[in-house]
């Protein structure tokens, strides 16, 4: 006998099947707290390689290995319970092979149960593409700018800002789209080119830095609050969350060295008669009721 589950979050096919319609908001994530935040308004988050970048100092996503991705992946899945959770496959982990791509691929969807994930790369990926999902693993593809081979292409550049770029890029999206990609992430791109290839083809494409008329739209959460301290052009800066964390931080240094801080209220006090003369004694041995670290 078999159990049947109700799928409580969104799906891959849920995504393809929002092609042309409302648009889909998506958001990087790479916290447990902030994906219960984003799973409110989202409807998909990104676990993004940007990881490296944004959270551990590296000054691409070239660096980022697969043990890193997992761990963040796992924790967006515990913090979410609505939206579909994609992970981006690291730079050195599907490129050399499709069968190296599934190794790795099922490997990420094993340990973090998250729906799918993504891969950079057009034409040269298509034959990945195909050889995942022929085997049960959503891909969202990633075409344009494509950040994991800033090496080769001299630094994060917009693409397809001259005419004569159009047809490569074009036939990469059609490529991935033929080969099974659920949906399709349209980076840095003009935005005539990036409606052309909306407008072309049969899945949602998923602007950053593109066109209003995408599908949908992704940002890095923490280029959006700004929590960044240099941003791309194509960022709106929706929160100045940055700003209100360096105020609260001074604030509670300024209270530490003036000794105002922590107060009474913030102390554990002596219960009934013969306790230790020293309430500092008494509150080093007393449990708190909520640890915070």
């Amino acid at each position: 006998m078999s159990i049947h589950f109700k799928h409580r979050r969104m799906m891959a096919p849920d995504i393809t099947a929002r092609k042309g319609g409302d648009p889909i908001v998506a958001l990087t994530s790479y916290h447990a707290h902030t994906a219960a935040i984003a799973d409110n308004h989202c409807d998909f988050l990104l676990v993004g390689d940007s990881l490296g970048m944004v959270m551990h100092g590296y000054e691409s996503t070239v660096p980022v290995p697969l043990d890193l991705m997992i761990m963040h992946g796992r924790a967006v899945v515990r913090g979410s319970k609505r939206s579909l959770v994609v992970i981006d496959m690291p730079f050195g982990t599907y490129e050399e092979s499709p069968p190296v791509a599934f190794r790795n691929a099922a490997r990420v969807m094993k340990e973090t149960d998250c729906g799918a994930v993504k891969l950079e790369g057009g034409r040269r990926m298509a034959e990945t593409v195909r050889y995942l999902v022929d085997r049960g693993i959503p891909v969202m593809a990633h075409i344009g700018l494509t950040p994991q081979s800033v090496n080769v292409l001299g630094g994060f550049k917009t693409q397809g800002q001259r005419v004569d770029q159009w047809a490569a890029i074009e036939e990469d999206a059609r490529l991935v789209a033929e080969a099974g990609a659920f949906a399709v992430v349209l980076e840095a791109m003009a935005a005539p080119l990036a409606e052309r290839i909306t407008q072309a083809i049969p899945i949602p494409t998923i602007g950053i830095g593109a066109s209003p008329g995408c599908d949908g739209q992704i940002l890095v959460m923490e280029d959006m609050l700004g929590l960044s301290p240099n941003v791309p052009k194509f960022v709106k800066l929706f929160g100045a969350i940055g700003g209100a964390i360096d105020s609260a931080i001074g604030a509670y240094a300024a209270e530490v060295r003036a000794r105002t801080f922590p107060a009474p209220e913030h102390t554990y006090s002596v219960k009934g008669e013969g306790g230790p003369a020293d309430p500092a004694q008494q509150r080093a041995t007393k449990k708190p009721k909520t640890p915070s670290t």
